[in-house]
């Protein structure tokens, strides 16, 4: 299975626009139940089906807006370097510790940990049921044909959204911190019950208060 580059993939083929027709059709349609009446049968690209599981295109162009998973990572460390510094524990000069300096070993379980996040994120809002999540597997299906990662997929679709499970993958605390942060980028914050799935999250990831506020100030400022 490999979710590092699928992942990587989705995330920098987003900056493309994707199937950006098809979507903006389905968000006058009412949402990501509009993408149903969608046709996808003409070549629909990466940047669609980020945006046929998170049913946003304004999130799907935010995310795209920070590139590859190892952007994203540079973020979360700076984040986290910038508030172990505050707590006089941060060596300045390290290096991000991001997807691609990890040894072969951890690439799949860290960009398993965030496209885990990803997907948790996608149902903060509730907005995905059963028909939905099957176009969402269709599409993935064109873009990768793993059968090991579409079966993880599957399941990931079809578990009720829990964010102590999405946070018990998180086996460093740089980890956790993006895994946050790419879960801020998928949901929007102005919307209850992401806001509240969010705030869960973190308090599961162990995230302290000014940890958090961090992170969510490096959303801001990028």
């Amino acid at each position: 299975m490999q979710i590092q580059g699928f992942l990587d993939h989705l995330l920098k083929s987003a900056q493309g626009g994707g199937n950006d027709k098809a979507v903006n059709s389905a968000s006058s349609q009412g949402g990501l139940g509009g993408l149903l009446n969608a046709d996808f049968g003409k070549g629909a690209l990466t940047g669609g089906a980020l945006g046929l599981l998170l049913g946003k295109n304004k999130t799907t162009r935010k995310l795209a807006t920070y590139g590859g998973l190892a952007a994203i990572g540079v973020m979360a460390y700076k984040a986290y370097g910038d508030y172990k510094q505050q707590q006089g524990g941060a060596d300045a000069s390290a290096e991000p510790q991001t997807v691609d300096r990890l040894p072969p070993p951890q690439v799949e379980l860290h960009s398993q940990a965030i496209l885990k996040a990803l997907v948790a994120a996608a149902k903060a809002d509730g907005h995905i049921d059963a028909r939905e999540r099957a176009v969402i597997e269709g599409e993935f299906i064109r873009v990768n044909q793993d059968a090991g990662l579409q079966q993880w997929l599957h399941a990931e679709l079809e578990k009720p959204l829990d964010p102590a499970e999405v946070a018990s993958v998180a086996s460093t605390p740089e980890i956790a911190s993006e895994m946050y942060l790419a879960s801020l980028m998928a949901a929007d914050e102005q919307n209850f019950m992401e806001r509240a799935y969010l705030d869960e999250l973190a308090r599961q990831l162990k995230l302290d208060d000014a940890l958090k506020s961090r992170l969510e100030q490096q959303i801001k400022q990028s």
